[in-house]
């Protein structure tokens, strides 16, 4: 995954900014906006971000009602996962009406992978389930709850990791 063609980004609920910093220390031009719950934001300037906080804005708010309008991409890291469909379309629905003209969506989370071989996003699906009440969505899923909510699966990126990034475009 690349950001050079990316001039804006907002992290939400992005925490005390971790991702965000990592993203801005190795793209220098970038600029973001960690969005989170004010209680969660309040200590922010303080912690990952600090190197990189000037080119960076602190903003806080409801991610099922808005988020800061006007970025290049929204990227949000372990959130989908948190939800069943329905609360997850209304975070997607806000960012599909903030995101500029040619945006991206960008969601950092487990892919289930086809068949039925062992897979670390079968076992993480049963925990979501049974705690949080979210889940883990495969690759039709993500493309289905991307639809519903103003945007396409555009593709679905594999990391080193276990995570994979599911990029979405405006519909």
């Amino acid at each position: 995954m690349t950001f050079e063609s990316i001039g804006s980004i907002v992290d939400v609920a992005g925490g005390h900014g971790l991702l965000l910093a990592t993203i801005l220390s190795r793209y220098p031009r970038l600029r973001g906006t960690l969005y989170d719950r004010p209680d969660v934001v309040e200590g922010a300037e303080s912690g990952p971000l600090g190197p990189v906080m000037d080119r960076c804005t602190l903003a806080a708010g409801d991610m099922f009602s808005s988020v800061p309008a006007g970025a290049d991409a929204y990227i949000m890291k372990y959130i989908i996962h948190d939800w069943p469909d329905e609360p997850c379309r209304k975070i997607l629905r806000a960012c599909r009406g903030s995101v500029n003209a040619g945006g991206k969506l960008l969601i950092v989370d487990v892919v289930i992978k086809p068949g039925n071989a062992l897979d670390w996003g079968k076992v993480l699906d049963l925990e979501m389930l049974m705690f949080p009440g979210g889940r883990e969505r495969n690759e039709r899923q993500f493309s289905e709850l991307l639809a519903s909510s103003g945007w396409r699966l555009n593709r679905v990126i594999p990391t080193d990791s276990a995570l994979s990034i599911v990029e979405g475009v405006p519909a």
